[in-house]
């Protein structure tokens, strides 16, 4: 044979499969717990106001070769790891990733301009942008996280949930039942909402109090992106689909509880925030009134306003919702339950399943549900439920009859009946098939959830959040305790 015209693939040279070798044969135990220990160094750092050691430290961090391998395992294993940027490109095989360690680097970093699409908002006809940034530039988004996380989360507000590792909306609405139980407790709450929060953060002041490297937050910056083929300068605010813009968001918010405290010390003024959503609890109308104009001045210096149409002054009797709850007090007593558009949107949800679904076998319409009813559950479970599970099993089985009835126009109900419905031990009317079984909202147990500590970091606290997860893992089934990659692996190697 003429190696001269030897058609070897691209994936068989010997480089690449060298470079595969090395990416399978990594010791993530030992690659986190190096990152992590450096991330704890940070957070110590900053907790002692020592800002020169901290940028060192972000320095090593940044430049070592553990964090540039986690910041592509972190991209290439998310959700939109399958996605491209505008380049086309992704990485799929073991050596593409390596390639990619070996050559990320800083030095003369300029990122390309991300793909614009718009997505729907859920129960809404506007859409909102999504920016898709190139493999690469997730890469270096990833990395610098790395690096700026444990500075977000030691000097963020207390009462900041969202985005927050360890910090759940579930703790939000935990610490607002502490807020709003009592009888004497703040009767008035400003529920405030920020007006295109991400689209809109002032780049002066992220570049003039964000701790990391300049050059490289520029480039995340002023990448612009490209919509139909035409190019969009970025002048303001961080792009929705950004690894880094979720953090960036919570250090251009924090401070608003520290202003709260100083200025109506020993007063029934409570914070509670969670991404741009946020309550004020106010001992009065007047004290709420003041306290939006405290918020507004507050985000003008950060090139950001409140939305006139979401932030509102709300006596406690007339309830506000909140994350997807209702928090309302019936003739003295505080309760929290699903709200009615938390409600509607699941419903219509799975009425699109069910309608998508006029060609599925049972079995496939089962395994479409289960997901997204378990999901809802789970995230209501801590709160008076109880009530609306019921309701919503018996929406969902006459959704299922319509569908079993489209399915079988000839037959009559004694056949439909026997054909999708079982008997399963004490239970009548069980949607199975062979092994699959259809879940119940009312399959999951009322939980009450235990806040976390708000004075705890995770990475100086690290024996605290290892005992709380070993807690909640012991009494959750592991499919409902899945947590994000931050959450679930830090504490494991040495936070």
């Amino acid at each position: 044979m003429n190696v001269r015209n030897s058609k070897t693939q691209k994936c068989e040279k010997r480089t690449d499969k060298d470079l595969t070798r090395q990416w399978k044969s990594i010791d993530w135990k030992k690659i986190r717990s190096n990152v992590n220990r450096l991330q704890t160094r940070i957070a110590k750092a900053t907790h002692e106001g020592k800002i020169s050691l901290v940028k060192r430290l972000q320095y090593l961090l940044t430049n070592s070769y553990s964090a540039k391998i986690l910041a592509v395992r972190i991209v290439t294993q998310n959700r939109g790891s399958r996605t491209p940027g505008i380049d086309g490109v992704r990485w799929l095989r073991p050596h593409q990733k390596m390639q990619t360690v070996l050559s990320i680097t800083h030095k003369k970093y300029t990122a390309q301009p991300l793909k614009r699409i718009y997505i729907p908002k859920p129960g809404k006809k506007t859409k909102r942008p999504l920016s898709i940034p190139t493999m690469y530039d997730r890469a270096m988004q990833a990395l610098y996280a790395l690096a700026l996380q444990p500075v977000a989360e030691t000097s963020a507000d207390a009462r900041s949930f969202g985005f927050r590792l360890f910090r759940s909306a579930q703790d939000a609405s935990q610490y607002a039942f502490i807020c709003l139980r009592h009888p004497k407790s703040a009767p008035w709450i400003l529920e405030g909402d920020i007006k295109g929060c991400f689209d809109n953060i002032s780049h002066e002041w992220l570049k003039e109090n964000v701790q990391m490297e300049q050059s490289v937050l520029s480039q995340f910056l002023k990448a612009g992106y490209v919509f139909e083929q035409n190019l969009y300068h970025t002048d303001k605010g961080t792009p929705q689909g950004g690894i880094i813009s979720p953090i960036l968001a919570n250090l251009a918010l924090d401070g608003i509880e520290g202003i709260l405290n100083e200025q109506y010390p020993n007063m029934k003024v409570h914070f509670i925030r969670y991404a741009d959503d946020f309550l004020v609890t106010a001992p009065s109308k007047e004290v709420a009134e003041e306290i939006r104009e405290l918020i507004r001045i507050f985000l003008a210096e950060r090139g950001l306003e409140l939305s006139e149409s979401k932030t509102l002054i709300t006596h406690i009797n007339n309830g506000v919702d909140f994350l997807g709850w209702s928090l309302r007090k019936y003739g003295g007593y505080f309760v929290t339950k699903p709200s009615k558009e938390s409600i509607k949107k699941i419903t219509d949800k799975v009425s699109k399943i069910i309608h998508k679904a006029a060609a599925w076998s049972q079995e496939q319409l089962i395994k479409a549900l289960n997901p997204v009813i378990t999901g809802w559950a789970n995230y209501h479970r801590h709160i008076v439920a109880k009530k609306t599970f019921q309701k919503l099993d018996n929406i969902i089985w006459n959704m299922l009859w319509g569908w079993a009835k489209r399915k079988h126009p000839k037959k009559g109900k004694k056949w439909i009946a026997r054909r999708y419905w079982h008997t399963e031990g004490t239970r009548n009317w069980v949607f199975k098939e062979k092994a699959a079984t259809l879940v119940l909202f009312a399959d999951t147990k009322i939980r009450r959830h235990v806040m976390v500590k708000l004075d705890k970091n995770p990475y100086l606290d690290r024996d605290y959040f290892l005992e709380r997860l070993n807690k909640v893992q012991k009494s959750t089934p592991w499919i409902q305790t899945r947590l994000s990659y931050f959450a679930n692996r830090r504490p494991e190697y040495g936070l």
